[in-house]
């Protein structure tokens, strides 16, 4: 099956940054626990300073990192993952920071064992490990490039993760979304049996449905990802009959998924497995 086959379906579920809730987000660890209990895995990508595309959610390091505690990078606050080369952000550590500070950590100590992984490291994940494992497993993934047109050209970004794509020939395993539209044309340019759909979060770029719709096909998008404070049914119905998928984020309530699947949504984002 091909992801675009998948993303037309009802009922999915993505695991957001992988099994967030149970393991540190966007690590291996997280994605090979959402194995068999997700529809689809969600990860962010980023870039080093010589350009190496690596899975992480925030602009900087802060906050799911131990970088605070290398003494070597203190002066280089606040840690922007773009200012750190490939072999620097190899050194730290990616995953005891869920254990220590992350509101959810209570969460994963009632559901898995956690003495087993306490204290345990998790290393970088780059976009190419996380492809192989696609590969391996033939999983689905949805791919949120981050905008980081500030420190990369809209091109090369793009190059950059096509590259990682068709170097591992998995263009039906990848969904590629991202809030910079400007990426998802030069996507589709250069990838176009890779699906793509257009993140938006506090307003629609068009007000009018009609003007919206038009707006996506614009953009060669083949779905459409919004915060769940905007999903209304006619918009859903009218995506639909426009061709276009609708995902929700991120929707943890099991009321609210029943309610948004009642809505016509194709899937929701959560950070817990089905």
């Amino acid at each position: 099956m091909k992801i675009l086959e998948l993303l037309n379906r009802k009922g999915l579920i993505g695991a957001h940054r992988g099994a967030r809730a149970l393991r540190p987000e966007n690590t291996l660890s997280a994605l090979q626990m959402a194995v068999g209990c997700s529809d689809f895995i969600e990860v962010d990508v980023q870039f080093s300073s010589d350009k190496v595309a690596v899975i992480m959610h925030d602009e900087t390091l802060a906050r799911t990192t131990n970088i605070n505690e290398i003494e070597n990078f203190k002066s280089r606050a606040p840690y922007r993952v773009y200012d750190f080369s490939y072999k620097e952000l190899c050194t730290l550590d990616y995953g005891n920071w869920f254990y220590k500070n992350d509101p959810f950590h209570q969460i994963a100590e009632d559901k898995v064992n956690i003495d087993a992984i306490r204290d345990k490291r998790e290393p970088l994940l780059t976009l190419h490990e996380t492809l192989q494992f696609v590969k391996k497993n033939n999983l689905f993934i949805n791919v949120e490039i981050k905008d980081v047109h500030v420190s990369l050209g809209d091109e090369e970004v793009v190059n950059i993760v096509a590259n990682e794509i068709e170097s591992l020939q998995v263009q039906e395993h990848v969904l590629l979304t991202s809030f910079r539209h400007e990426y998802l044309p030069l996507c589709k340019a250069k990838l176009p049996n890779v699906a793509t759909a257009a993140l938006v979060a506090k307003k629609h770029p068009k007000t009018d449905i009609n003007e919206l719709i038009d707006y996506l096909k614009s953009l060669q998008a083949d779905g459409y990802h919004l915060n769940d404070g905007l999903v209304e049914k006619e918009l859903v119905s009218k995506l639909h009959a426009a061709g276009f998928f609708v995902n929700v984020y991120t929707v943890n309530n099991p009321l609210r998924q029943k309610t948004l699947f009642a809505m016509g949504v194709n899937g929701i984002f959560s950070d817990f497995c089905k």
